[in-house]
């Protein structure tokens, strides 16, 4: 039988605490003050994973469809998929074209990866791109899983023409996230699904985690929750002048076949699987976790474990690549004055 709360208890400190997959309260869960680095120092974890555990499919392909809120969210993903086998070093990032500025725009454009320009007048052309991209990169070089930010910009910069279309459209109106853009999903999954010979996709079935097929087999709903819904950007993860937090990660996975193909259709599950990722984050910013999966009383969540070394190893990454910006900025200013 539960406790009964003590009176003039805060109402968060009332709230049910996620649990571990060992059915220990996760520490974690409600606590907004914490920090990737500062958390690492003490062995706990920066992200909490929820949901599906996506090292089922890591050996195939899939593309991870993320809501974005800010530049933190890539160093986000890093993070959470260092310990997933080869995803890493098999994987392509479809990226807001700024981030090929940043200091590992170079590691990324010898990578593979994509830097996407946004705007109405650039969309068309950027689609034959990314296009083209997938033909010459993506089999060629092995690549098996691709990130997609589907919503084409960051929350606080496309929230309010979202609600605007929405409203115009009579379309749902969200909050946490934006309504998904299609023509990158679209491109993507008509040319990377293999098609049996009736048409339909040939892709991964969720109770055969083992199937061989090619082509993409899995979509990865991929939600990222920020304590108080307060994003960290890039600046901050570098620099750490924010008061420690940790990040938490939803999953879920859809097997290909399931996904529809047809532009409108996809538009529309696309719209849903948003829907689905707003109900989520207004749990999650209500609760501090993520609601439970159907048919279970209690959500689980994951500490995602990594090694020292890589974070010695990316760290230092980071200040010597951020010192090299510095000295060429400088270099060509005395250059030019």
């Amino acid at each position: 039988m539960p406790a009964t709360p003590r009176p003039g208890t805060p109402a968060a400190a009332r709230r049910p605490r996620p649990l571990r997959q060992d059915g220990r309260p996760c520490e974690h869960g409600c606590d907004f003050g914490r920090s990737a680095v500062a958390g690492l120092d003490r062995g706990e974890s920066p992200v909490m994973e929820w949901g599906d555990d996506i090292k089922a499919v890591s050996k195939d392909e899939a593309v991870m469809l993320v809501n974005h809120q800010a530049t933190g969210d890539v160093c986000t993903l890093m993070m959470c998929l260092q310990d997933k086998g080869l995803v890493v070093a098999q994987m392509m990032w479809l990226m807001d074209h700024i981030f090929k500025y940043t200091n590992f725009g170079i590691v990324s454009l010898i990578h593979g990866d994509f830097f996407i320009r946004q705007g109405k007048s650039h969309r068309d052309q950027q689609l034959l791109l990314l296009k083209k991209h997938l033909e010459n990169n993506y089999r060629s070089r092995d690549r098996k899983w691709i990130v997609l930010f589907p919503e084409g910009g960051f929350l606080r910069k496309r929230r309010e023409t979202s609600q605007a279309y929405a409203k115009k459209n009579n379309l749902p109106f969200l909050t946490h996230v934006t309504l998904p853009r299609i023509g990158a999903t679209n491109i993507i999954l008509s040319s990377l699904v293999a098609r049996q010979e009736n048409g339909s996709p040939a892709g991964g079935d969720a109770k055969e985690l083992e199937s061989k097929s090619k082509g993409l087999q899995w979509i990865i709903d991929t939600t990222i929750a920020y304590p108080k819904a307060e994003p960290i950007d890039i600046q901050t993860w570098i620099l750490g002048y924010r008061k420690p937090t940790v990040t938490h990660v939803h999953y879920r996975i859809f097997p290909i076949k399931d996904v529809p193909l047809e532009t409108d259709d996809l538009a529309d599950w696309l719209y849903q699987r948003f829907i689905e990722k707003e109900e989520l984050l207004s749990h999650f910013y209500e609760t501090g976790a993520f609601p439970p999966p159907k048919g279970h009383k209690e959500a689980v969540s994951r500490e995602m474990t990594l090694s020292n070394m890589w974070i010695f190893l990316i760290q230092s990454f980071a200040f010597l690549s951020g010192y090299m910006w510095y000295n060429i900025i400088q270099y060509f200013y005395h250059c030019l004055f």
